[in-house]
């Protein structure tokens, strides 16, 4: 069942503990998280980059999430990842998303604010939380860091805009680590206080210890992304089966193996964040 961004991140908050939020291509990874999700009976959140977007893959990959969302037993949440700006946000609404993350971390936080206030203000019209951010979560390729997300400032962000759910950066980025990162555990609880208990969200999930994620969601993180183990695994999966002697050569049948990988994956990602058995 297709829902919003604030009752699914309100099940987390509920519950004490995570939503795990897929980044998806094509049919193929949105199959496999269903079908992780369904067996988990979990809720999960399903997501689309403002590049799929922008070009045509959006317009053809947004009705498989909204279809399996409505074949789905389980709460499903149709994501905006990273919107630049008003024209993403707008473009994935009216491809419709029920969940809206808008992106202005390399702002001034005034600008941020503003930005994020103005969306916040726009989605609510219509129901649909949004997602902001605070402390620009980059890449592990990026040659520094930005600084962490401060507390005095979410708690300012938090209070101006209204946002859903607030990602942070605190030790976190996008790829694949070169070394296996240290979260800030502290500051998630100190941003937590400062805000009110604002439902925080883990970006660059993929790759980051076990034990580091169960901590950084006992102290208060509700959603966390998965984008780059997807494709990896969506990718080693489609090289396993052209490896495979015995393989099909119909497009179907060749992509059942990516689609089991894709599903393995959410499935353990699912019971790493304590989202399995809770779609009740």
């Amino acid at each position: 069942m297709l829902v919003n961004l604030q009752t699914i991140i309100g099940m987390a908050e509920a519950g004490n503990y995570c939503i795990p939020a897929f980044n998806v291509y094509n049919t193929e990874t949105v199959m496999g998280v269903i079908k992780a999700a369904e067996e988990a009976k979990a809720p999960v959140i399903i997501q689309l980059y403002p590049r799929l977007i922008n070009e045509e893959v959006g317009y053809y990959v947004a009705p498989a999430i909204l279809a399996a969302a409505a074949k789905a037993t389980v709460p499903v949440c149709f994501h905006l990842d990273h919107g630049p700006s008003e024209a993403e946000v707008v473009k994935a609404l009216k491809l419709g998303a029920s969940g809206i993350m808008i992106d202005g971390s390399t702002k001034s936080l005034d600008e941020n604010i503003a930005l994020t206030k103005h969306i916040v203000d726009m989605c609510g019209a219509i129901g649909i939380g949004v997602e902001g951010e605070i402390g620009h979560v980059g890449s592990v390729n990026d040659d520094a860091m930005d600084e962490f997300t401060s507390p005095e400032e979410a708690a300012r962000f938090v209070k101006e805009t209204g946002v859903t759910c607030l990602a942070v950066l605190i030790g976190n980025a996008h790829g694949h680590y070169k070394k296996p990162p240290k979260l800030d555990i502290e500051r998630v609880k100190a941003i937590r206080e400062a805000t009110g208990g604002i439902p925080l969200v883990l970006h660059g999930g993929s790759g980051i210890p076990d034990e580091q994620v169960k901590a950084a969601i006992a102290a208060g993180i509700r959603k966390m992304n998965i984008g780059t183990d997807v494709c990896c695994t969506f990718a080693d999966g489609t090289l396993e089966t052209l490896n495979d002697p015995k393989r099909s050569l119909a497009v179907d049948l060749f992509m059942k193996h990516p689609i089991e990988r894709v599903k393995a994956l959410a499935l353990d990602k699912i019971r790493l964040v304590g989202a399995d058995g809770r779609a009740n």
